[in-house]
């Protein structure tokens, strides 16, 4: 199954938590510190709630499209490139205590989008090595990972 995923940075964890909670119906599938997941499947939505820091309003850190297997990335992958868009991709990346298969793009107003696949849980949060460039985690405006020299892409958060 496929769904869409939202991640976003909050203040407050704990309030946003008990909010999304009661906004979606469900509780947590994963918590862990300064983390939260929602595996939602009406509507199919994977939201993740990544803690940010206190007073900030909410903001996006990104966006993705979970699938079931790391062939359906590389199926993503393929079709992107063909379609002309900057591809990064990462494999075995620890993620949101996960390890992950993903293809990052940017759409049009520099807002990342991946599409991922979960391999295993993981202990840690882990980080893309391109987390720390730019907006949003994003190494805007640099050199791409797959090395096709694209601009624009590589997030990982």
């Amino acid at each position: 199954m496929s769904r869409v995923q939202l991640a976003l940075n909050v203040a407050d964890l704990e309030v946003s938590v008990a909010f999304y909670s009661r906004l979606f119906g469900v509780e947590p599938a994963k918590r862990r510190p300064g983390y939260a997941n929602f595996a939602i499947s009406e509507p199919p939505l994977k939201l993740v709630l990544i803690e940010g820091e206190p007073g900030q309003d909410t903001r996006l850190d990104h966006l993705g499209v979970e699938v079931a297997s790391t062939d359906q990335v590389l199926a993503a992958a393929d079709r992107l490139k063909d379609a002309g868009l900057a591809t990064f991709e990462e494999n075995d990346t620890s993620c949101c205590y996960a390890l992950q298969d993903k293809v990052w793009v940017h759409g049009p107003g520099l807002e990342p989008w991946e599409v991922y696949t979960v391999k295993a849980d993981a202990e840690q949060m882990g980080k893309s090595p391109a987390a720390d460039h730019g907006p949003g985690g994003c190494r805007g405006g640099q050199e791409g990972g797959d090395g096709s020299g694209a601009v624009g892409v590589g997030c990982g958060a």
